[in-house]
């Protein structure tokens, strides 16, 4: 059987992502106490056919006991051992989202009270879930995002990949914004010269033609392109063989309009002939969905 765990700080979009994986046809359940996993997981291992259990995907967050949550590591590798294929994923956002989320809502943060501030119960939830991020297969930062986003993000990326596949997003950034939560690999691309400084060009973005024409002329560019290529197809295949399931490679510039996009679509366009699973995000281009290549 497949169980997929979701789990991450409140208001990080643990729900958006688990009705998604309703959808997706696995039997959910929400606020699981991490005490039942094992009692679940027998559960279908004893049906004669999995049924609806064969699938099944489970949010655990801070609402169970903090006990619980620091034997979770125990609780995952004892899963493993009875042939449970296990995924972990953690989303989060950076505090000042996840602030503002809880403002608008106007909900309890379920670690808040009369003596803790809210700020506080969100530094304290990370520490708390530190058991469950430190194992996540697959982390999404969902600064930024919107549910429709996310909810996208999550089918592309959980429902689009093969069993045992390696899934890649290259995700653009711009330093000035700070660097994805998500990360896996991060490269460094304002070496490169920035159109930025040719006024015409302001008004584009690195999908646009004008911007690819102008960072096609320039030599750096194209050896930027041929040395992150040439360094990840010596290195995934070594992450696909030690059991990763995604991994995140962001390109930064300084705005994350420009030169980041233009590398992002130049890898993801290479590597989607030898993934089926690859995904280009630009975090600084609203206006752009996230798409498959």
């Amino acid at each position: 059987m497949k169980l997929i765990i979701v789990s991450g700080r409140s208001g990080s979009g643990k729900s958006t992502a688990l009705h998604v994986l309703e959808d997706l046809g696995f039997y959910c359940i929400d606020n699981l106490p991490i005490g039942l996993l094992f009692p679940l997981t027998r559960e279908a291992a004893t049906q004669s056919s999995p049924g609806r259990l064969g699938k099944m995907a489970v949010s655990i967050d801070a609402r169970n006991l903090s006990g619980e949550l620091s034997n979770f590591e125990d609780i995952y590798r004892s899963l493993q051992d009875t042939g449970v294929t296990i995924e972990v994923i953690y989303l989060d956002a950076d505090e000042q989202s996840l602030l503002q989320r809880f403002h608008a809502t106007r909900r309890k943060h379920p670690l808040s009270d009369d003596k803790t501030s809210l700020r506080e119960a969100i530094g304290n939830e990370k520490k708390l879930l530190e058991p469950l991020s430190k194992l996540a297969d697959l982390y999404i930062d969902t600064t930024g995002l919107s549910m429709y986003e996310l909810r996208d993000m999550v089918k592309q990326r959980v429902a689009g990949r093969r069993h045992q596949e390696l899934a890649l997003l290259f995700q653009s950034f711009g330093f000035k914004h700070g660097v994805p939560l998500d990360s896996d690999y991060v490269f460094d691309v304002r070496c490169l010269p920035n159109p930025y400084w040719d006024t015409s060009l302001r008004k584009f973005v690195g999908t646009d033609q004008p911007v690819i024409d102008f960072l096609e002329k320039e030599p750096l560019s194209r050896k930027m392109v041929d040395d992150l290529t040439g360094f990840l197809e010596s290195w995934l295949p070594s992450f696909a063989d030690s059991n990763r399931s995604y991994m995140t490679i962001s390109i930064g510039c300084t705005g994350g309009q420009h030169r980041s996009v233009y590398i992002c679509e130049q890898l993801g366009r290479h590597f989607s002939d030898k993934y089926s699973n690859v995904q280009v995000r630009h975090s600084e281009l609203p206006h752009l969905q996230s798409r498959e290549n």
